[in-house]
């Protein structure tokens, strides 16, 4: 079922580490986190004191936000050259242990989802070139999310080698604002990008990737990274049991009517607001993993024959045997009736 995909634009998340320079480049320009926050529609208190996650649509939300109150055409790329080695946590630490770029671009691609949900890197080489792709999960984003992440990279790409590093030849999807508006962009990335590009896409001299990370802690590299699994693998076993604890209190509250958002909530011991989250945080919502419980229980039902589709829809907490009927069509694409007879055929 494609609902039960991971929706990024939805359900991702950003670290509040990689907040900090979006809060920073506001208030840099006479923007408070408060204005910001009222601004954006996000509650109270929800940027300041600075929160461990936010939901990256609202991170999305903010730079334009931002953007606007500080009436700052390129807020993208001054969020982006406020990026620092803080700013990708664990990840960031990783980087700085590593012996030369090319294996910091390999630790970028296993480990930039513990800093962020925005986007996720590929790097291919061939004859020489090394074209190093963001592949945004906002494809509806205005450009200050590509700015931000590319300026972002180029300043911290500059503070890891030690000096200056040689222009990139930069390809963004955008189309830059405007002639009037790449002088900045000059003065940022040290050439000029290629707007309206079909992907966002950096293209160097692959013999970059050897060039090693001056004062790099080699040693620390494999506690690093050991530390770095652990969090991925937490976060894989989180959100793998808060979903099976949703699943299962679904299955024990539909024929008593309570497989609702609050009641299991309140079984679990959590508000449903921070179920939400928690759920969030899995990569699903709760109505997706009632519609995956309803359909997992609707198929073995439907192979008992001394069940009749009434009473499946009463199990499954239908009040009607059609809203089941509905339901049932849009998960298998044929209706309870045609599926259980195939099911017994077979």
């Amino acid at each position: 079922m494609t609902h039960a995909l991971f929706d990024y634009a939805k359900h991702g998340r950003v670290a509040g580490s990689s907040l900090q320079p979006l809060l920073e480049a506001a208030a840099a320009r006479g923007v408070a986190a408060q204005a910001l926050e009222q601004a954006a529609g996000l509650a109270a208190g929800a940027l300041e004191p600075l929160p461990d996650s936010l939901p990256a649509a609202d991170y999305v939300r903010l730079l334009d936000t931002a953007a606007a109150l500080a009436d700052d055409p390129h807020f993208g790329l001054h969020v982006g050259e406020r990026v620092k080695l803080g700013t990708y946590s664990v990840y960031g630490l990783i980087l700085l242990s590593c012996r030369d770029f090319g294996h910091a671009f390999e630790q970028t691609i296993r480990y930039e989802q513990l800093a962020h949900d925005l986007g996720r890197s590929s790097l291919e080489v061939e004859g020489g070139l090394a074209r190093y792709t963001w592949h945004s999960r906002f494809p509806g984003a205005t450009r200050h999310l590509a700015d931000s992440v590319f300026a972002g990279i180029r300043v911290f790409g500059n503070w890891l080698a030690g000096a200056p590093l040689p222009p990139a030849r930069l390809e963004l999807m955008h189309d830059g604002g405007g002639t009037a508006l790449h002088g900045e962009y000059l003065r940022v990335f040290g050439e000029l990008p290629q707007f309206g590009a079909p992907a966002h896409v950096a293209s160097f001299d692959a013999q970059l990737l050897a060039w090693p990370v001056p004062n790099a802690d080699v040693g620390m590299y494999p506690v690093l990274r050991q530390h770095a699994e652990q969090l991925l693998l937490q976060r894989a076993q989180a959100d793998a049991g808060i979903a099976a604890q949703v699943r299962e209190a679904i299955v024990r509250g539909l024929p008593q009517g309570q497989a609702r958002l609050a009641p299991v909530a309140q079984e679990l011991g959590l508000s449903p607001r921070t179920l939400q989250r928690k759920l969030s945080d899995a990569g699903v919502n709760f109505q997706q993993v009632l519609d995956q419980t309803r359909f997992a229980l609707a198929r073995e039902y439907l192979r008992q024959p001394g069940l009749g589709l009434v009473d499946i829809a009463f199990l499954l907490g239908y009040q009607e045997q059609s809203a089941f009927n509905h339901a049932f069509r849009e998960w298998a694409g044929v209706n309870p009736g045609a599926w259980r007879v195939t099911a017994q055929s077979a």
